[in-house]
């Protein structure tokens, strides 16, 4: 049974910062790209975030400079380390895990970027 955890999420003031961790279980980690979506209130989901098997990564423009995707294979995690927060960083993080026709996804994990 694949199943994907995130942690990490909460409340944080403008300018600071968080990391999340996405564990995976079930799946062969270290051949899936990972990526982390995000979905505020009213619009649809994005990707923020992705990072392939063999560690390529990419950032969506809006955070590009401020927020790093990296994995652990020996950990099956992805993280994503996010600084300089803005409001409108606010939303709910996806974990997400593609390979072949398998795409996984984790509950979400709240983050909120308020003063």
């Amino acid at each position: 049974q694949v199943q994907l955890v995130e942690s990490g999420g909460g409340l944080v003031q403008p300018g600071g910062s968080l990391r999340l961790s996405c564990t995976a279980s079930g799946i062969i980690f270290n051949v899936y790209n990972m990526g982390w979506y995000r979905q505020a209130p009213g619009k649809q989901r994005e990707l923020v975030a992705g990072i392939t098997s063999s560690s390529y990564t990419n950032l969506a423009d809006s955070v590009k400079g401020r927020f790093t995707i990296s994995r652990d294979n020996g950990k099956k995690t992805v993280y994503l380390q996010m600084n300089s927060l803005k409001p409108e960083d606010t939303g709910v993080y996806y974990c997400n895990a593609k390979f072949a026709r398998s795409d996984c996804w984790g509950q979400g994990a709240q983050v909120t970027v308020s003063s």
